[in-house]
């Protein structure tokens, strides 16, 4: 080869480096390709995407052709460098590790890290173009491959790897896939990253969470007088109505309102008549989980559903409209007894009902209150303080400053909340 020229070495040995840094611009972008969107791709016929998604089916296969271009390419270059040096320098003893000292130097810089970063920031766009050279390349050198396979195949057997299955992406735990849709919002509507979210969050949440509490529940007494209950279905907010006989607890069914119009038209309204149009009432626990809950609704055919606890007693009603409000958004009015504003005034100041739930006042205030235990503010006051306040009385829970203005039958009517401080917050975080 002594008789190759000196200009010819120095071409083959520069072809040599752009041929190593090729090898190593493949791997590091088929090894760093973005899994869901290579499927994403292949889903819509790329064709380069098949073709990687191929490779990365048998990554022993893939890296060993890799490996065995990049080591061939490497010996040879590192072979050029010592007939070129030998050719400029002669046979000095320096010779042989100055030529293997820039041999190293020239593969690291052009072979290895140059091409190795590149690869790493456009591994979808590289990997995709570079599978069809690498695709050939395999078939081509598939029985040095496959013979260098037979000796890698028991070791990796040895140490439990499994080398097919490559081209499957990583299962995500639920935490994974809700920070991959929070860090997509430049590729979704802010409303439906905000859907999405919250369908991750209602996994933690049970109807207990999001049921209207029993004090604010809109029911009928069937023992009140009929021209009461006339006015009171006149006004009534709601579409479907708890009936029950003596006090709340005492729930004899649901009353849908429309159904009361024919007798009210044909002058046949009776209680009697009332009663037989009432449907039976559906009872779920107030630990069940909301998503859980919206398959009951589904399978069951229903829309609404009283909570009670473990000893039975009612603490509550939730509709499945409240469910679907808690992964869209609100999308309808609130009912008047829970229409309050939640919104500061100039001197950071609000003024709510202690039978406000904790996750609407975090939600529509910005605040922190913990959501481990009581529901409504009144509870978490009570619970806080173990005793029933008077009004005047002021305490600070999570950060946030409030004054009991009304008490009443034992319960708290009416708080004060002030905007929690910058400093304070930071300290309860």
């Amino acid at each position: 080869m002594d008789d190759i020229p000196l200009a010819a070495q120095w071409i083959a040995l520069a072809v040599l480096l752009v041929i190593s840094g090729f090898f190593s611009l493949a791997e590091t972008s088929m090894m760093a390709v973005n899994r869901y969107r290579l499927k994403a791709l292949v889903r819509l016929g790329h064709r380069g995407a098949k073709l990687a998604a191929g490779l990365l089916a048998r990554t022993d296969r893939l890296l060993g052709v890799i490996l065995l271009g990049n080591t061939l390419v490497a010996a040879g270059a590192a072979t050029l460098a010592a007939m070129i040096a030998h050719s400029l320098f002669g046979d000095s003893r320096w010779i042989p590790a100055a030529s293997a000292l820039a041999v190293t130097l020239a593969l690291l810089i052009f072979s290895e890290i140059t091409p190795k970063v590149i690869g790493a920031a456009y591994a979808e766009t590289i990997a995709v173009a570079v599978a069809y050279v690498l695709k050939p390349l395999l078939q081509a050198l598939y029985p040095i491959v496959w013979a260098v396979n037979l000796f890698v195949t028991p070791l990796l057997a040895l140490f439990r790897v499994k080398t097919g299955g490559g081209d499957q992406p990583q299962r995500l735990s639920m935490e994974e896939l809700r920070l991959l849709v929070l860090e997509s919002g430049q590729f979704m509507p802010k409303k439906h990253q905000s859907i999405l979210v919250n369908l991750f969050d209602i996994e933690a949440i049970t109807v207990e969470d999001i049921m209207t509490p029993r004090a604010q529940i809109e029911a009928i007494d069937l023992d009140s007088p009929l021209e009461n209950i006339v006015a009171q279905l006149s006004t009534a907010y709601h579409r479907r109505l708890p009936v029950y006989r003596g006090e709340l607890g005492n729930i004899v069914g649901i009353l849908l309102v429309r159904k009361v119009l024919g007798l009210l038209r044909a002058g046949e309204f009776e209680r009697e008549a009332l009663a037989e149009l009432l449907t039976e009432p559906y009872y779920v626990p107030a630990g069940t989980p909301a998503l859980t809950q919206l398959q009951y609704f589904q399978e069951n055919h229903q829309r609404l559903a009283l909570v009670v606890d473990e000893y039975g007693e009612l603490q509550g009603l939730v509709t499945l409209e409240a469910i679907i409000e808690e992964i869209i958004g609100e999308f309808t009015t609130s009912a008047p007894a829970q229409s309050e504003s939640y919104v500061w005034d100039k001197d950071g100041a609000v003024l709510v009902e202690g039978s406000s739930m904790l996750r609407e006042l975090n939600r529509k205030l910005g605040l922190a209150l913990p959501l481990d235990g009581p529901k409504t503010l009144n509870g978490l006051i009570l619970e806080h303080l173990r005793d029933i306040p008077e009004a005047g009385v002021s305490v600070k829970i999570a950060a946030v400053p409030m004054e009991i203005v009304q008490t009443q039958d034992r319960i708290v009517k009416t708080v004060r909340l002030f905007r929690p401080r910058a400093p304070d917050l930071a300290e309860d975080t």
